[in-house]
C-alpha cells in the first residue's frame, strides 16, 4: 500500500511538471513565432528598399557616364579584346 501511495505521488508530480513544461514551451514557441514574423516583415522592407536604391544607383551611373566632366576625368576604358583582334 505504501508503494502505491508513493507511485501516485510520483505520477501526480510528474504530470504537474509535464503541464508546466508544456505551458513554458508554448510561451517560448509563441515568442519565437512572433519574432519570426517581425524578421520576415523587416526583410521584406529591406528588400523593397534595396530594389529602390538599386534603381537609383543605376540611374545615377547612367547620368554620370553621360556627363562631360566625368568623362574628362575618367575616360572610357579601351576594350582589350578589340586590340587583340586588330593585332591578329
Amino acid at each position: 500500500m505504501d508503494t502505491l501511495v508513493k507511485a501516485d505521488i510520483f505520477f501526480f508530480i510528474s504530470s504537474i511538471a509535464t503541464v508546466v513544461l508544456a505551458v513554458l514551451f508554448s510561451v517560448v514557441l509563441f515568442y519565437f513565432i512572433k519574432a519570426g514574423k517581425n524578421l520576415y516583415l523587416i526583410s521584406e522592407k529591406l528588400q523593397s528598399h534595396f530594389k529602390e536604391s538599386e534603381e537609383f544607383v543605376l540611374e545615377l551611373k547612367d547620368r554620370l557616364e553621360d556627363n562631360i566632366v566625368f568623362r574628362m576625368f575618367f575616360p572610357p576604358a579601351r576594350r582589350r579584346s578589340r586590340e587583340r583582334d586588330k593585332k591578329k
